[in-house]
């Protein structure tokens, strides 16, 4: 039988450090999987807030439902079901308006 003793262990070389394509490779996955999709998200929601327009109804990140009564670059104002509210536009969820007020279907 063969067995693996313990001055085998010690007389095996040491490893060498990473390749620098490895490296690198390990870096592109990582940017690929993770920084990426992260890019695009940000930029949709960008561009859905962007599209907001007076007398659309949205979501706030805390789960209020308003109609956009006026709005500008800094703040916009809804409109509830008792009064007004003052938000600023990053606090729009776009999840979650999409979620509760699907945008209707075009027909082609």
């Amino acid at each position: 039988m063969n067995f693996i003793t313990i001055n085998t262990i010690l007389q095996a070389p040491a490893p060498q450090g990473f390749d620098p394509i490895v490296l690198m490779l390990i870096m592109g996955v990582f940017f690929f999987f993770m920084i990426w999709p992260q890019m695009r998200r940000q930029k949709k929601t960008k561009n859905f807030i962007a599209e907001l327009k007076k007398g659309d109804t949205v979501v706030t990140t805390g789960g209020v439902h308003g109609k956009i009564a006026s709005i500008t670059e800094k703040f916009m104002i809804l409109d509830l079901e008792e009064g007004k509210m003052k938000i600023e536009p990053n606090g729009v969820s776009m999840e979650n308006t999409q979620a509760a007020y699907p945008a209707p279907k075009k027909e082609a």
